[in-house]
Order: C-alpha cells, then sequence, then structure tokens
C-alpha cells in the first residue's frame, strides 16, 4: 500500500494551505474495491478544499466523484478485483478537471435512461451521471485508455473573496470532508 501512503503525505501537506494553481497533476490508481470511493472522494476534497472551494461546492464535487468512481466500480469493472480505477486530478488557474477511468468495456452516454421521465422513476439507473451533471459544470463520458469508459467533470475554481480558506464556508466553518465523516 505505498501508493496510499505517499497520497496520504500529499493530502496531508495541501490540508493546511491554499494552492496556487499554475498546473497541477495528482493521480492514483485505485483498487476495485468499495473503500477506494471513499478514499477518492476525500482526495478530490482536499484538492478542492486546497484550492479555495467553498463547503457547497466540496460537498457537489465529493458527491460526483463518489458516483464516478462507484459507476467505475459497480458498472465498469463490475465489482472485479483484478481490474483497477484511475483517477487524475487536474488543476488550472481556472478549473479543477477530474478523470475516473475504469477497465469496463465502457458505454455510450446517450444510451443512459433520464431518470426523471416518467417510466424511469423508480428506476435506480442513471441517477449518479444526473447527479454529476447538476453538480459539475462540465461533464462527459468518453472511451478511457484502457478500453473502458472515461467519466471527465470540471469545476471553475471560485473567484477571490468568493471563499474563506480550506472550504470553510459560512456554515459554522465545518469543512464538507468533516461534516460526511460526522
Amino acid at each position: 500500500m505505498l501508493r496510499i501512503t505517499a497520497l496520504e503525505r500529499v493530502l496531508r501537506a495541501a490540508a493546511g494551505q491554499r494552492v496556487t494553481p499554475e498546473r497541477k497533476h495528482l493521480e492514483v490508481t485505485l483498487e476495485t474495491q468499495v473503500e477506494s470511493v471513499n478514499l477518492a472522494e476525500e482526495m478530490c476534497l482536499r484538492v478542492a478544499e486546497a484550492a479555495g472551494f467553498g463547503e457547497d461546492e466540496c460537498y457537489r464535487i465529493g458527491m460526483s466523484v463518489r458516483e464516478g468512481v462507484i459507476n467505475a466500480f459497480h458498472y465498469g469493472n463490475q465489482e472485479r478485483p483484478d481490474k483497477k480505477i484511475y483517477l487524475a486530478v487536474d488543476l488550472t488557474q481556472d478549473k479543477m478537471t477530474i478523470h475516473v477511468v475504469d477497465e469496463g468495456r465502457g458505454f455510450n452516454l446517450r444510451d443512459v435512461p433520464d431518470p426523471l421521465a416518467e417510466e424511469n422513476l423508480l428506476s435506480t439507473s442513471g441517477r449518479g451521471i444526473f447527479l454529476m451533471r447538476a453538480f459539475m459544470d462540465e461533464f462527459d463520458v468518453v472511451p478511457g485508455r484502457t478500453g473502458g469508459a472515461e467519466i471527465i467533470m470540471s469545476k471553475k475554481l471560485p473567484g477571490p473573496g468568493s471563499s474563506s480558506p480550506n472550504g470553510q464556508g459560512g456554515s459554522g466553518g465545518q469543512s464538507a470532508a468533516r461534516r460526511q465523516r460526522s
């Protein structure tokens, strides 16, 4: 588990300071297991907080990452432990972009049913994609480098003064990461 130890050092270093993004890249290979969902979310939340996103936006980013990794785990890799999930975060001066890649067979975004259509209201399929589209500024699914699907989603960085340090917005200073653990 050397990768996780190195990742934890990067996350701890970013946690206490605001990141100044010229162009930063963080990439991790995750096991196809349920625990990877929390690890991916925590990694992206720490980067989002360090980039200056407020509590509400961190929650939306975290939920989008959870949904993307759950889809890679369940639908893409079909919960097969021999397959991997690849997570990458790119931070530029104007946005945070998240890539989630699985080793499945891929899919066409147009084939995903609309969860708000009358005939799909009781179906659980398509809700994660609906949430990712709603919570992120940009969202797309393309063929991944591994033959599976690659989810690409991004959020524009907040402007100066629109958030307090470490994403501790107006709700009593409790960050999205800490709120979800409670």
